[in-house]
């Protein structure tokens, strides 16, 4: 599985990192970086959390 970000609906908001650190960083020009290729299986659960999280709307899981 595979996740990605819509650059033009993102705001940075971090709700997706504070979730899933290991998976999203928001670095110091407010950015956010999908740190995985792949989400690895232990965090399916966790990165699909995020994605319903995301108050823009911005993520999205590519099965």
């Amino acid at each position: 599985m595979k996740v990605t970000v819509d650059r033009d609906a993102c705001e940075a908001n971090a709700i997706c990192a504070g979730l899933v650190p290991e998976v999203f960083e928001v670095d110091d020009d407010d950015v956010l970086h999908i740190k995985v290729d792949e989400v690895p299986a232990t965090l399916v659960d966790s990165v699909r959390h995020a994605v319903r999280s995301c108050p823009k709307a911005a993520l999205s899981l590519n099965e």
